[in-house]
């Protein structure tokens, strides 16, 4: 199959890159964050989680990052619910898109969620319904979509079943996640091409992490399937707390130097997006891990921007 010409990168830095960092990252610093990724022509913020801050406390200043954010035209900016009082305090909040999110297994789903599949999908239900008579626009994540850590190796028809439910409700994108890192080529392709029979390919996007080196590996395969959205965190932060061992997501700044390279229309700078990545690299006291950040500072020096 031919690949997409266009991609949108969907950037979870500052909502899944930031939610497990032990230190207390002040709000000025995420605003700052989510104004260079705007800056950088990236064109999906997930800005932050309408969580309670006994389980995430690093979102806790969830209102004041909306209330906060010089919002742009073309940008969209997400938020993550997980129940209808999120929702409400998301709304409150002046938000226009959300995302909801379930599991592909049962396990996971009570470590995560503290409910069954089912009883998530109940509660989904409400918060889309709720939602899109308000007219936000409303995206459905799935955990675990190539590998669970409770469970072992998840079939494709256990994420179709989840992501069929969600397509129903009315979330308008279904994003697959590999949140332990353990997918592979062949393993995304099978997993794609099984969810592609009840939602339409360009409603699907990808969501890998590292953890096996594969992240980048099953982005392009999630390419030629005709996936066209991206999800990616810059500097490669971010992981899963209950997924103990699971490295951070694919670096943005690695998607996109793939993508440029193949051709493929982002409207992202790639100079700019390596300034960010050591912008929030340089506050957190971490070293990059995108490959491409370290290899083009290393050829031409700092980018500022």
């Amino acid at each position: 199959m031919s690949l997409p010409r266009k991609v949108t990168m969907v950037e979870v830095g500052p909502r899944d890159g930031l939610q497990n960092e032990t230190q207390n990252v002040p709000t000025a610093v995420k605003l700052e964050l989510i104004e260079r990724l705007a800056d950088a022509g990236m064109p999906v913020i997930q800005a932050t989680a309408f969580v309670s801050p006994k389980w995430v406390p690093q979102m806790a200043d969830h209102t004041q990052i909306m209330n906060g954010i010089r919002r742009r035209p073309g940008v969209r900016y997400q938020v993550l619910v997980p129940n209808r009082k999120g929702l409400d305090a998301a709304r409150a909040a002046g938000c226009n898109e959300i995302v909801v999110f379930g599991a592909a297994t049962e396990t996971f789903s009570k470590k995560n969620t503290n409910c069954t599949i089912d009883e998530g999908l109940v509660r989904f239900q409400e918060v889309c319904a709720e939602a899109l008579k308000h007219g936000l626009k409303v995206r459905g994540d799935i955990s675990v979509c190539l590998g669970c850590p409770y469970e072992g190796k998840v079939e494709p028809a256990q994420v179709a079943r989840v992501a069929r439910a969600l397509y129903a409700m009315g979330c308008q994108e279904i994003a697959l996640a590999d949140t332990i890192g353990t997918g592979t080529p062949g393993k995304v392709r099978a997993v794609v091409e099984t969810v592609a029979q009840h939602v339409p390919i360009e409603k699907i996007a990808g969501h890998f992490h590292d953890t096996y080196g594969q992240a980048l590996a099953n982005t392009y395969a999630a390419l030629e399937c005709g996936v066209a959205i991206c999800d990616s965190s810059v500097a490669g932060l971010g992981g899963c707390p209950y997924a103990q061992g699971a490295d951070g997501n694919v670096a943005s700044e690695d998607v996109l130097y793939m993508l440029d390279g193949l051709g493929i229309e982002t409207g992202v700078d790639i100079k700019k997006l390596i300034a960010v990545g050591e912008f929030i690299c340089n506050h957190l006291g971490h070293r990059r891990s995108s490959r491409t950040a370290r290899a083009l500072t290393a050829k031409y020096g700092r980018h500022d921007g």
